[in-house]
């Protein structure tokens, strides 16, 4: 970044002569530099899952989680400066129960999806805040269907039919291009329980080509088996997936 000494990156509302916003930028970087977060939106539901690394032994398990709730049927998972994913959390409720006090249903996941993204590139506007340091991968089962969301730093947002940020999001996305593309060409498509399998491969396979520090493995789903309510994947689903993910993973080395 040449323009990195001209003072264009001391203010978020300062464009450089080349239409850039730097402080943005740098958002993004501190996005890049957290572990990966996946959302993969199925036949019949919606899987998310983190990479959730853990940079001291003496965390307790399951401390710093990274996948929040929203409302019953609408979670969130975040890549980047964890406190910010926290914040971002709870305005997200704050504007669920606000859609439901006023409208008396449940808010879709694309509204959310639209206001918390007016309220991120807010951010972007005025030399006294500063950006967001997170993607956001916002997932539901609504009135309209399963529906998957990215949020980026600028607030700009996307639906997807599947969609990795965070580190070693360029080989995840690969991994789920791949996965995609057999619905495309008319075969069945995924399931949540095939999705959570498929989502633990591509944690497993991004972390070892990553050779970061030691992590845990986070993941939710909303479907018919939750109530179509945001949830936890139950723990035996999750071990026989983590199981079959360091299984692929040895395989794969070994043809290597």
């Amino acid at each position: 970044m040449t323009s990195i000494g001209t003072g264009y990156d001391l203010s978020v509302s300062t464009y450089s002569p080349d239409g850039r916003l730097f402080q943005v930028e740098y958002a993004n970087k501190a996005v890049e530099a957290a572990g990966v977060a996946i959302g993969l939106r199925c036949t019949d539901g919606v899987v998310l899952g983190v990479e959730r690394l853990l940079h001291s032994k003496l965390l307790v398990k399951g401390a710093n989680r990274r996948i929040a709730s929203l409302d019953e049927h609408i979670g969130m998972a975040s890549a980047g400066l964890l406190a910010d994913g926290k914040f971002l959390a709870s305005r997200g409720r704050d504007e669920a129960s606000s859609f439901r006090d006023n409208y008396n249903s449940p808010v879709t996941v694309q509204i959310l999806s639209d206001r918390l993204s007016a309220f991120l590139q807010a951010y972007t506007c005025y030399g006294s805040v500063r950006p967001f340091g997170l993607s956001t991968l916002l997932g539901g089962v609504d009135k309209t269907g399963p529906k998957l969301f990215c949020i980026e730093p600028s607030g700009v947002y996307y639906g997807y039919r599947a969609c990795a940020v965070g580190k070693g999001k360029a080989l995840a996305k690969t991994e789920l291009e791949k996965i995609v593309s057999k619905e495309a060409e008319g075969q069945p498509g995924i399931s949540v329980r095939e999705a959570v399998k498929e989502i633990a491969r591509i944690i497993y396979l991004v972390h070892d080509d990553n050779k970061d520090k030691d992590f845990e493995l986070e993941m939710t789903w909303i479907c018919s088996e939750s109530g179509n309510k945001h949830a936890a994947v139950p723990a035996d689903l999750l071990a026989e997936a983590e199981t079959a993910a360091k299984a692929a993973l040895e395989e794969g080395m070994e043809e290597d």
